[in-house]
């Protein structure tokens, strides 16, 4: 009877493991790619309520791929640049000719989102070029590695910009994503940009998967690893070595490093880790009325003295 009970239990306890690492496969299935549904905004994982957080931990939310939906409302030219995969942008001219600024979006977001940057840098007198990542907005494919091989995107911008705009100085400017995506092609392929403006970029992989699942009031252990293991499986890379930190130690150019106060998916800790690590010159700012958002949102004024210094510096 024992033998019985046991071997059952064990068969129980096998048929729970593959269930749970088929659960987790799921979920990093849908966290690095996007379906072709019309919402247009998928809930944050904090919205949930308890019964929505119940069904998406057993079948997983798979975004819808972000569209633009807005096009920008100066003179503007539609180009198509070749990375991974075709990736699509916009290049906005100044005639001011101050340098050019590219902007990088964040994750599941598109370059219509960057467009309150992208005024307030030609308000500035900068032209600007607004990227949509491999899988978003109008770009090729419908997947994320959430940095990784954007890094190859960043180089393929800069690469257009400086033969599009010689001479100038070339800024690079990415909001979460956006931001890491700039440190692994700084890392990568050794670009050299005249100057970065990084905001919130997490500190690893691991730690803003593990991020993900507290947010929705989720254990992390194991989960958070199972996830980042197979989504590195899925996309083509060991996402344990995507660490952010670790890249800022590369990092020898001028470098504006921004946080919110109440962001809830970066922590202080990671922001001080990557900027202790940066090497040159480099600022920090922490920006008390934001989360993890569009800083022109609740600190506008803060944010453009900042930049402004930061050019002139």
């Amino acid at each position: 009877m024992k033998r019985k009970f046991f071997k059952g239990l064990i068969w129980t306890s096998i048929g729970l493991f593959i269930l749970a690492n088929m659960i987790v496969y799921n979920h990093a299935y849908c966290f690095t790619h996007f379906s072709n549904t019309k919402i247009e905004r998928p809930k944050r994982p904090e919205e949930y309520s308890l019964k929505e957080k119940a069904v998406a931990l057993f079948s997983g939310v798979q975004p819808p791929k972000p569209k633009n939906s807005i096009e920008p409302n100066r003179r503007f030219s539609t180009v198509e640049l070749q990375s991974h995969k075709k990736i699509e942008a916009w290049d906005i001219p100044n005639e001011d000719k101050k340098g050019v600024v590219i902007l990088f979006h964040g994750y599941i977001s598109c370059k219509a989102n960057v467009l309150p940057y992208s005024n307030a840098f030609q308000e500035m007198g900068y032209s600007t070029i607004l990227v949509d990542f491999m899988g978003h907005g109008n770009s090729e494919g419908n997947e994320t590695s959430i940095g990784w091989k954007e890094g190859r995107d960043v180089k393929s911008a800069l690469e257009y910009a400086q033969k599009t705009y010689p001479n100038q100085e070339i800024i690079l400017h990415g909001s979460s994503m956006g931001a890491v995506a700039i440190m692994k092609s700084i890392e990568a392929f050794d670009i050299k940009p005249d100057k970065i403006i990084l905001e919130c970029p997490f500190g690893s992989m691991l730690e803003t998967a593990k991020g993900r699942f507290e947010i929705m009031g989720l254990p992390t252990a194991p989960f958070a690893q199972w996830l980042i293991l197979f989504g590195g499986w899925q996309m083509g890379f060991n996402a344990f070595d995507h660490n952010p930190t670790e890249y800022a130690t590369k990092i020898n150019i001028p470098t504006l490093l921004m946080n919110g106060a109440q962001d809830a998916r970066v922590s202080r800790k990671e922001i001080n880790e990557i900027f202790e690590n940066l090497k040159g010159e480099k600022t920090l700012l922490i920006l008390e009325n934001s989360a993890h958002q569009i800083y022109l949102n609740n600190d506008a004024e803060a944010w453009k003295q900042a930049v402004l210094s930061f050019f002139d510096s």
